[in-house]
């Protein structure tokens, strides 16, 4: 695919593919700009005309330099006109490629269907919005004839994949970005087992788009969604059974409800605020006490720089003020498509601890277990019984498991593969009680397999409460873990860097540290017990150094 910027802002105006012949590779690469050029999109039409009018090639470039590349985590880039987007077009364009994958992978896809749902996400100046793109998503699939399953509201990204196993559909789409900057948006997949994709379904999904980048007809109606017998709207029905089935994790139901332990919630501008009051209902708590400038979704996230609770204390200043102000001892924090969960707690000295999120997945590790283990008593189970995390998290799981006597696995980074290895489990009746991942990110009910920060936040809210009728803190019973499982401690940090030739540098300098293919053998004063680089496929613990 050729890069010129100059031909990018030509084919931003073509009239029409057939006025200009060209290859046929490159009359492809130009195709989808005639579309984004028609008069679909008033809003994209007029900032892509205002960039030929200013020769600004280099955004042009941007824009239609090359297209977005979908891949296991789907989509995720800017919101505005061009290829590399997300606007109307790549919506339909990605959706018709899925749509072909999943007709050929479900002979049963017209009568299962496919969820789909969104956040609060908006960009004005493109007109894209999560609920306009969801609503587009939905018209492709019932232009097909294949019911789809579109929530009114917006929801939290975990109420696809438990809609997708409850209801035994194919597959799930979520339009988010979760805490991306509030110009990006995302387009999130789940499979037929309720987790997210992995390979090779994101090859063949990538196939399929670039094999039907022509809008189908009525592709931009989604009027016609409105009566078709086909549309289904699950949100009554599954929020009801989300929070029944949510009842099953609650321990110590007379304790929640003398509970004296005063929590503070935000969900920074996101969609949790509503789902995590019903979740405390649910567990017969007083539901927390919300932050009034975040509660209620708006995209332009304007209290906070970014709006991820991964931040820290930045993103929680709200927070605190509001705990300093109600006496309360436990800040809650879900990141804007509420499927992390980020929690503080008021240290004795007047401080606020956030805990990260390795700390977080030794409390709720530890107690999910304990918790099972006063309902289990026949302790036979326990070869049956499996907690997970994430090659970059904490050990801390694994040291529990060993003293315990219950199974630990590690997996590759990110949710889709703990999700899919939980399924591989639970399909051989096998128990799994929990998974995490350093990012925030935890697993605290198999109903949903994937990441989800409402349960997670109510059950952190329990921990709590129950720890506070032994006069314990969460800082002391992290203590005590440590004392009794081993001291497990992480501390990471990023830099941001955009340039991907320096990025490519730094690597390589660390992969030559000290001569070729020869790796740093000390950390400051720290001799390195292993290196894993992921990228070549490098492991020095593994006896054939393979990762």
């Amino acid at each position: 695919m050729a890069h010129g910027p100059s031909r990018s802002a030509a084919c931003g105006i073509l009239p029409d593919r057939g006025t200009n012949p060209r290859p046929p590779h490159r009359q492809a690469d130009c195709q989808p700009l005639r579309h984004q050029g028609s008069p679909k999109n008033p809003l994209t039409l007029e900032s892509v005309k205002q960039l030929i009018a200013e020769g600004n090639k280099e955004e042009l470039q941007k824009c239609f330099g090359a297209r977005m590349e979908f891949g296991t985590a789907g989509l995720r880039g800017a919101m505005g006109a061009g290829i590399s987007r997300m606007n109307d077009l790549t919506i339909l364009q990605t959706t018709q490629g899925f749509c072909r994958y999943l007709e050929k992978q479900f002979s049963d896809l017209k009568q299962r269907g496919v969820v789909i749902s969104y956040d609060a996400r908006a960009h004005p100046a493109s007109g894209g919005s999560s609920r306009r793109f969801a609503r587009l998503a939905a018209t492709t699939f019932i232009s097909q004839g294949i019911p789809v399953y579109l929530f009114s509201d917006i929801t939290p990204t975990p109420f696809v994949p438990y809609t997708v196993s409850h209801l035994k559909l194919c597959a799930g789409i979520m339009i988010t970005a979760s805490h991306n900057p509030k110009q990006d948006n995302g387009y999130k997949v789940y499979w037929d087992n309720g987790a997210q994709i992995i390979s090779p379904h994101d090859k063949g999904i990538s196939q399929a788009i670039e094999e039907n980048l022509e809008p189908w007809p009525q592709a931009w109606d989604d009027s016609v969604i409105n009566g078709s017998p086909l549309f289904h709207d699950p949100s009554a029905s599954i929020n009801k059974d989300y929070f029944e089935d949510l009842k099953k994790y609650c321990f110590h139901r007379a304790v929640n409800r003398e509970n004296k332990v005063k929590f503070v919630h935000t969900s920074v501008h996101g969609v949790g605020h509503s789902f995590v009051q019903s979740a405390f209902k649910a567990f017969d708590f007083v539901p927390p006490e919300a932050v009034p400038e975040q509660k209620d979704p708006d995209p332009e996230f304007p209290t906070v720089k970014y709006p991820n609770p991964e931040e820290g204390k930045g993103v929680l200043t709200l927070s605190f003020a509001l705990a300093d102000k109600t006496t309360a001892k436990i800040v809650l924090a879900n990141d804007p498509d509420a499927d992390r969960l980020a929690v503080a707690e008021k240290q004795d000295s007047g401080e606020w601890r956030v805990f990260s999120g390795n700390e977080l997945g030794a409390l709720l590790g530890w107690w999910l277990f304990t918790s099972w283990k006063e309902k289990n008593q026949d302790h036979s189970t326990l070869k049956d019984t499996y907690m997970l995390s994430s090659t970059v998290s904490s050990k801390i799981l694994q040291a529990i498991a060993l003293k315990e006597g219950f199974h630990f696995e590690e997996t590759l980074t990110g949710f889709k593969w703990m999700g899919n290895r939980a399924k591989q489990l639970i399909d051989q009746g096998k128990n799994v009680l929990f998974a995490f991942e350093e990012a925030i990110g935890y697993m605290c009910c198999p109903f949903v397999l994937d990441k989800d920060g409402v349960s997670a936040a109510v059950i952190s809210a329990e921990l709590a409460s129950f720890l506070a009728t032994k006069n314990l803190s969460l800082s002391q019973q992290l203590k005590a873990i440590y004392v009794e499982y081993g001291y497990h401690i992480t501390k990471a940090s990023y830099f941001i860097c955009h340039d991907q030739g320096t990025i490519k540098k730094l690597f390589e300098n660390l992969r030559n540290y000290d001569g070729k293919n020869n790796y740093p053998k000390t950390c400051g004063k720290f001799e390195i017990s292993g290196i894993r680089d992921l990228t070549t496929g490098y492991d020095d613990s593994q006896p054939d150094k393979k990762a």
